[in-house]
């Protein structure tokens, strides 16, 4: 007998991550000082647990493997980048404006169609992207049903006009 076909529940999310930083308190000044996440939970100086919104934790930190250790390699297996959903197009506006004050360097600005995105390195060099999706209504379909998505440069000067 085969098993029927299986498809995700349409409502699944992906709830956290949990990532292995060299330096506690480092991650937890990039997460929680620059980004604005909240500590919920600690296990000493080896793990944090840190969320938006007093959920028990969006992002795990832990030190337990990986205390003092180099970054993972660029051109190797792992995590590529660790993506964080905004609510709305003013809220990337304010973490990209609040990222400029900082004299954060971006990798990355790019337009998807279906969103748009910010991307940066945490001082471990994970790559984190900030993004926010178009209401789906705003979506291209492509002739067979799939969804139209592609690469272009972000319009930052637009994205900061959010904030007017």
């Amino acid at each position: 007998m085969e098993p029927e076909e299986y498809k995700v529940p349409a409502k699944t999310s992906i709830g956290h991550v949990h990532l292995k930083v060299s330096d506690l308190e480092r991650a937890l000044d990039f997460y929680c000082g620059l980004l604005g996440f909240e500590v919920m939970a600690r296990y000493g100086a080896q793990a944090a647990f840190i969320s938006a919104g007093g959920y028990h934790h969006h992002i795990g930190l832990n030190t337990w493997y990986s205390a003092g250790a180099p970054a993972a390699p660029q051109h190797g297996v792992g995590l590529f980048h660790t993506a964080i959903l905004y609510p709305t197009r003013k809220d990337l506006a304010m973490i990209f404006n609040r990222l400029q004050l900082a004299g954060y360097p971006l990798s990355g600005a790019s337009d998807h169609g279906v969103s748009e995105a910010l991307y940066l390195n945490d001082p471990d060099d994970n790559g984190v992207e900030l993004y926010w999706d178009r209401p789906k209504e705003l979506w291209n379909f492509m002739p067979d049903g799939t969804v139209e998505m592609y690469t272009k440069s972000l319009n930052l000067k637009g994205l900061l006009a959010e904030l007017s």
